[in-house]
Parts: C-alpha cells; structure tokens; sequence
C-alpha cells in the first residue's frame, strides 16, 4: 500500500511545482531563446526601450528598467530565481524517477537520459573551430 502512495505523492509535488513555476520558467526560456538567436548585448537602462529589450533586462539583470525609478534592489527576485531553479531540479529529478517508475521499459528511460546529456555536448564540439 505504501509504495502506491509515495508515486502518488511525487507526481502531485510534481505537478503542483511544474505548474507554479510555469510562468516564470517559460519567460527565462522565452528571454533566454530570444538572447541566442539575437546576441544584442544592451548596457544601460535607456538602451532597453522596446518591451523584449526590458524582458531581456530582467532575464540578464534582475530588474525592469524604467524611466521613473532612481534605483533598483534585486534581491526579492534573485530569492525568487533561487527558489525556482531549486524547484525546476526537484521537478526534473521527480519526472525522471516518475518515467522509471512508470514505463516498463527502463531502457528507454536510460537512453533518454544518456542522450540528453551526449546531444548538447556533441553540438557544442561540433561546433568548434581548430
């Protein structure tokens, strides 16, 4: 009876987390997608005038730059950044004990695994020049 509940447990810790941190997940990866494919980099406050150049603002520098504000504390959010990547790894790392769990094939789970960590390092020494 135990073992029934403990998955349970995990898939509703990891919902609910995966759920909460949607939003603010989706515009790191959102921000973060736009900084790759646009490598602007913008330096002061007055640079960042249209609403993607303020999103990029607060994914680089940890605030929303405005003309009206004198000064900017980034330690709420930076608390919050924290606390979300924490959660995402707790998410990640349940969603993979959830699949060996769920799928009876555990092969797959496995070279699920070992490709997501082979493909981006493949990438990035294919990517290299001598």
């Amino acid at each position: 009876m135990r073992e029934v509940k403990v998955p349970r447990l995990l898939r509703r810790i990891h919902l609910y987390l995966g759920v909460f941190f949607t939003p603010l997940l989706l515009f790191f990866v959102l921000t973060g997608w736009h900084q790759t494919v646009n490598p602007d980099r913008r330096k002061g406050v007055t640079d960042s005038e249209d609403w993607i150049g303020r999103l990029n603002r607060v994914h680089v520098e940890q605030y929303y730059p405005t003309r009206s504000a004198e000064g900017y504390s980034t330690k709420l959010f930076r608390a919050l950044v924290v606390v979300m990547s924490v959660a995402l790894a707790a998410t990640v790392l349940l969603g993979v004990v959830l699949a060996f769990q769920v799928l009876k094939a555990r092969w797959a789970v496995w070279l699920a695994l070992a490709l997501g960590f082979a493909v981006p390092i493949m990438t990035l020494w294919l990517g290299q020049r001598p």
